[in-house]
């Protein structure tokens, strides 16, 4: 059965052992985790996807993909256009679940994409990450980190190091790190960017596979934060 998803344009194989060249120790993570399975998720275009990371900030799952659904309905069991957006009545959006911030930035989200800041499908395609980034991060409420999960499960880029995300810095810290075996981890343990962008210049043009698996490291230590596959 066919879910929306598909495998990454790049060859996984390769990135996985390129990245055990260039870094034992994390060749070492990658022979614990196992082979790399991330799959892409359906390919919204920019607007509808960054909707959904809209609706889904600073919330539980559940309670987020609840909102989504009521908006999702309200406009016919569809993601709305740009120009459905915003032309519907606030107390109506708001009715969805959509908090007074989150309504500001999808209605400037909307009309960043009528005016052509949010690329559609096939002109993100084409674009660097750094194009990306410096187009989606002009939308109220975007920011960097909501474009780089964009670029790692959207897009499937092959090089993007989300260092400020706290599993990424976490797993880093466990794997790369010499912590105390008996004290519980916190946050002063959390390794920091400049540490990370030094090493992580080594897994270079495949930074996106490391840090899967930096997300994994924190599911071997029993704790969970990484964003989904």
């Amino acid at each position: 059965m066919n879910d929306g998803r598909r495998a990454p344009r790049y060859d996984v194989a390769q990135a996985c052992r390129e990245l055990a060249e260039a870094d034992p120790k994390l060749g070492e993570l990658i022979a614990r985790v196992g082979p790399f399975t991330v799959k892409l998720k359906s390919q919204h275009s920019p607007f509808e996807a960054l909707v959904e990371a809209i609706v889904y900030q600073q919330l539980h799952g559940k309670a987020a993909a609840a909102i989504l659904k009521r908006l999702i309905t309200y406009f016919g069991e569809y993601h709305p256009t740009p120009e459905q957006v915003l032309v519907a009545p606030d107390e109506a959006l708001r009715g969805c679940g959509l908090s007074a911030a989150k309504l500001l930035a999808i209605r400037d989200l909307a009309t960043k994409t009528l005016n052509g800041t949010v690329p559609t499908l096939t002109q993100i395609r084409r674009l660097s990450d750094e194009e990306i980034l410096e187009r989606l991060t002009s939308v109220r409420g975007i920011g960097p980190w909501t474009v780089e999960m964009l670029l790692i499960f959207r897009l499937g880029r092959p090089d993007i190091f989300p260092v400020t995300d706290y599993g990424v810095r976490k797993g880093f810290a466990l794997t790369f790190r010499r912590l105390p075996k008996r004290k519980p981890f916190d946050a002063s343990m959390l390794a920091k960017p400049a540490e990370m962008l030094r090493r992580a210049e080594r897994w270079r043009p495949w930074r996106s596979v490391a840090s899967w698996y930096m997300w994994r490291a924190c599911e071997l230590a029993g704790s969970a934060s990484p964003p989904p596959e």
